[in-house]
Formats: C-alpha cells, structure tokens, sequence
C-alpha cells in the first residue's frame, strides 16, 4: 500500500522519537572508554537516519504526489525548462532550514518578496514542510544529547568510590564468574584466602579447593541449612515458604544477597565487609567471636552488563 505525505512524515516523526531514546540509552551505558565511539556511532545513526529520511521524501514528492500544473508553470518560468518540481538537495533542505522562522515558515527572500506582488516564483509548501520536517529531526537530537549529558554516570562513580577503598584498605580485586553463583564463590576464596575450612559431609576441605573447584556449592549448602535451623530470622523477609527460598539458594544458580551474607557470617563465625557504591557495608556475626576474621568482597550495580555482581578482594601483595 502506498502511503500518503501525513503518513511519511508520521512514520518519520516516530522514527526519530525512537533513535532519540535509543541514542539516550546508548550514552546513558557509555563508560569513559568508550565514550567517544558511543558518541560516533550515534552520530552515523542520526545521519543514516536523514539521509534515508530525506531520500524517501525526494522520491515521494518526485513522483508519488501529484503535481499542481500551476505550480509546474511557477518553476518552470523560474528555472527557464519545462521541469515542474526539481528533488530538493539535503544540503539546500538545511539551506532554507537556517532561513525558517519561529513559527515554521520561512523568512521571506528577496525574490519572494516579489512572489507577492505578482512578479517571482510561487510560494512552495512541499519544501516548506520539508524544512520544518527537518527542524523537528535537529531538536529531537538535540533534545537527546541535552538529556544524556544531564544523566549521572553511575557507573564511573562506583568505579571511582571502590578504586579508592581498594587502595584504602591495600586490596585487590579477584574476578568471579558472573554465572548466578558469584556471592558464594567469592566466599568460597575468601575462606581459602583466610585458611577457613569448609565441611564436606564431615570431611575438612579448605575454601575454594573443594573437589573439582566448585567450593560455592558447598558455601550454597552451608547457608541453606543455616538459614533452616534459624527459621524466625529469615522467614519474616520472604514473599515464598522458607522451604522453597532455601532450595533454590542450596540447589539453583538464584543470586544471593543480603540474606545470605547474614547466613553466612553467622555459619563461619567471620564478619563479611561488602565495598560497594558510596559505602561499605559491614555483616557482623551474632554474638561475640574471638579471634574474629574478615572477609572482603566487592558488590557491583551497575559495573556488569548482566546486573548485580560480587568480586572477591585479597590483600595486595
């Protein structure tokens, strides 16, 4: 089905409305590194975008729209040929774009001027509504470099504050598969940085060095039977049967969090420090513990691509 000029130019405006919000995510994710290629790329997006735009148009008024005889007479007496309406160049659309006035016509020529009195070319509303189609695709990017620049960059703030705290506290950073287990494997090695041993059907295994190197199975397991015999400190934060939550935490690859470090740092007898975005949060064991060791971790919001994250951090050699 062909499409009428109101409907081009709808499909345009949402067009752009929706590469607006795309280049605003865009920029939105885009860290210090790979700023300048975000901002290129969505540079050659928005021009992609005019060019097929305009290109769609030229051929909609070269040859889907009818053309007023009386306006073929105007141009022709203006160019000197039989041409009725000759493709208007992108480069003369941005041209006339400049000339528009506030209220979306343009600011009279001198030759327009004579137009009036009888004596120039006829007024063109094609290309009038060209120029303000144009005007409409400029403020909408430029709508949506305003806001990207507005936004806090969330991620460059966290990596800031945890930077500084690792150098505070003389630590550095080991990565974790971020596979679903990351909190209980980052446990796991640091149960073997601080030679804290695991309990493996009665059998001692040190840290991360459980058989076969799955050490956060066992981590899993120790706070679900934790978080089992000590019902009434859990069952009043969950939305399922303790039973269900504990299954999945022992069982599946569900993401621990706050429950779990509160289960673990009680199952060992260790206080867990988290260094996350703006503090550092402290999960201390119930009670008094003597000779009382610390486990570091890293907790990511916004650093990994597939959502929350934890690291583990060792003490800097």
């Amino acid at each position: 089905m062909n499409e009428t000029l109101e409907q081009v130019q709808a499909r345009h405006r949402k067009e752009v409305k929706e590469l607006q919000s795309r280049i605003t995510n865009k920029k939105k994710n885009a860290t210090k590194k790979n700023r300048k290629g975000v901002n290129d790329e969505c540079a050659e997006l928005e021009r992609q975008m005019k060019e097929r735009q305009g290109e769609e148009l030229r051929k909609f008024l070269g040859g889907d729209e009818e053309t007023n005889p009386e306006d073929e007479e105007q141009d022709g007496k203006a160019n000197g040929s039989a041409t009725a309406t000759t493709d208007p160049d992108v480069d003369s659309v941005t041209d006339k774009l400049r000339a528009t006035s506030v209220d979306g016509g343009e600011q009279p020529t001198q030759g327009q001027a004579q137009a009036g009195n009888g004596s120039g070319k006829k007024r063109n509303r094609q290309k009038e509504r060209l120029a303000r189609r144009a005007a409409e695709q400029e403020a909408a990017a430029a709508a949506a470099e305003t806001e990207a620049s507005g936004m806090v960059d969330h991620r460059g703030i966290e990596k800031a504050y945890m930077t500084r705290e690792f150098k505070a506290h003389a630590l550095r950073e080991k990565d974790i598969e971020p596979d679903g287990h990351c909190l209980f494997s980052a446990v796991a090695d640091q149960l073997e940085a601080n030679e804290i041993p695991l309990v493996v059907g009665g059998e001692v295994v040190i840290g991360a060095g459980a058989p076969g190197g799955e050490g956060y199975k066992i981590v899993r397991r120790v706070a679900a039977e934790y978080m089992e015999g000590h019902r009434g400190d859990f069952e009043g934060f969950l939305e399922e049967p303790l039973e269900t939550y504990v299954a999945k935490i022992r069982d599946t690859a569900e993401w621990g969090g706050q429950l779990e470090l509160s289960a673990l740092a009680n199952a060992y007898g260790v206080e867990i420090k988290v260094v996350q975005d703006g503090r550092t949060e402290v999960v201390r064991p119930l009670g008094e513990v003597e000779d009382l060791k610390t486990l570091w971790l890293a907790y990511y919001r916004y650093g990994y691509g597939l959502g929350e994250h934890y690291n583990s951090l060792r003490k800097a050699s």
